[in-house]
């Protein structure tokens, strides 16, 4: 088959070590998916929390079945007029033999294919931030099949699969900049246009119920996304890996310090959730990145995204799309930046010889970021809204404004993330506190009051 290869004297061969790395790279991504679930879930209030939670978790089990049978071909199949791809080996898994390569490299087609499984994963949960209170639990996971099929899996193609447009002209994407956050940013923009507003947003307060759950998701994203960006150079065998995980740990550093400035000198206050979502931003911002630029470019890539993604979390008030959680400000921004940086800071001394325009490179790379860039934007941007008109259309795609105002966990799940029940009269109290709780959204309380 096409992506795979025949093991022969001159050819690489299995390698244990680049192997079991890359199995632990991808349990790390896989653990993503649930700390953008306590992530998210923190942020929203009481009634919402275990749909947060569940909007996360069931991308675990519909993209997982998808990819199996049809999403990695799509992906990672041969070329097709670089748009998608397709090979029938890889259709349920059905002829990947357990030792054969993934073509170039040391390691097992499935190894492969379960490490891009977890970015698939994660994707789609990425746009549920932007929802919170308000869908259908049947309408998401709906949105989230179709979405995965006509939009990651094409996508992922033409950043990362051999053939693929934005591959074949050079956009560097190390681990997902516009396959995953741009990709999953803009769907949101696009999926919100179409659903409207939260019953309340910008009149009744909407402040996270658990600071400290939205910091122990942060914490589980920081720690699983060294998998995510050192993993994607697939091995270990000539440093570029460890580069990225070194620029990973530098540009989230500089991007939360630089969030928590910018939140203190225009807000007077230096806040939890400005330092998880700064230290997100410097994620998000770093994916695309890491491998191109020098740990001193990776400062100035996280400083950069930290300021720009905490000034921009606010444009939803200014402009009236009700962006839950701030997916469009950190994810859809960050991956921007990070992306288009690339042709400013790139070195030439790490993933390729590609230098940008602060190493005598000139703009050519940039003038490619921004074919990518804008080029997955569009896609997702319209696409997403065209399904989410479609869905909402025929069976709906939100819940009535009684079982939003009540709250959407007894609505969809019959369930409440915390039970007082047992509590004695303090649970009581708690009860009526909780019944409806304020809450804001990922930003700092302070931002709120002034750019509301």
């Amino acid at each position: 088959m096409a992506p795979a290869i025949t093991l022969a004297a001159d050819a690489p061969t299995l390698s244990a070590a680049n192997t079991g790395f890359m199995l632990i790279c991808s349990a790390l991504v896989m653990l993503m998916t649930p700390g953008l679930a306590f992530f998210y879930g923190g942020m929203v209030r009481v009634k919402s929390t275990l749909n947060m939670l569940m909007m996360s978790f069931i991308s675990l089990g519909i993209v997982t079945i998808l990819w199996v049978i049809y999403g990695f071909s799509i992906a990672f199949g041969t070329d097709s007029g670089s748009v998608v791809g397709w090979s029938s080996d890889f259709v349920g898994f059905s002829g990947i033999g357990k030792v054969e390569l993934w073509d170039g490299y040391t390691i097992p087609i499935y190894v492969f294919a379960v490490f891009q499984l977890m970015f698939a994963i994660i994707t789609p949960a990425l746009i549920s931030g932007a929802l919170a209170d308000r869908v259908k639990f049947t309408a998401w996971a709906l949105f989230i099949a179709l979405w995965a099929t006509i939009v990651y899996f094409p996508v992922a193609h033409w950043v990362w699969g051999a053939g693929g447009w934005a591959f074949d002209l050079g956009v560097i994407d190390f681990a997902g900049g516009t396959a995953v956050h741009i990709n999953a940013g803009a769907a949101a923009l696009g999926v919100i246009l179409v659903i409207g507003k939260r019953v309340g947003f910008k009149k009744d307060p909407m402040r996270p119920h658990s600071l400290p759950l939205v910091m122990l998701g942060a914490g589980l994203l920081w720690f699983g996304w060294f998998g995510f960006n050192a993993g994607s150079w697939l091995g270990n065998d000539d440093g570029v890996g460890a580069l990225m995980f070194v620029n990973t740990q530098v540009a989230t550093a500089a991007a939360m310090l630089a969030w928590l400035a910018y939140e203190k000198i225009r807000h007077g206050a230096f806040t939890t959730l400005g330092a998880a979502s700064g230290a997100v931003a410097g994620l998000v911002a770093i994916t695309p990145s890491g491998g191109a630029v020098s740990p001193l470019g990776a400062i100035a890539v996280g400083a950069i995204a930290g300021v720009l993604c905490a000034m921009a979390v606010g444009l939803k008030y200014r402009f009236g799309y009700d962006d839950s959680l701030d997916v469009v400000g950190v994810h859809l921004v960050g991956g921007v930046v990070g992306s288009l940086l690339i042709g400013f800071f790139a070195s030439g001394g790490g993933q390729s010889d590609v230098k940008g325009l602060f190493y005598g490179g000139g703009l050519d790379q940039f003038w490619k970021q921004c074919a990518g860039v804008f080029g997955v934007l569009a896609y997702s941007l319209v696409v997403s809204a065209l399904l989410a008109f479609v869905i909402d259309k025929t069976m709906g795609m939100r819940v009535t404004e009684d079982e939003e105002v009540a709250g959407i966990d007894q609505a969809e799940h019959a369930e409440t993330a915390y039970d007082f029940s047992g509590a004695g009269a303090g649970g009581g109290a708690a009860r009526t506190a909780t019944t409806a709780p304020a809450q804001e959204s990922a930003s700092s309380s302070a931002s709120k009051k002034v750019d509301a």
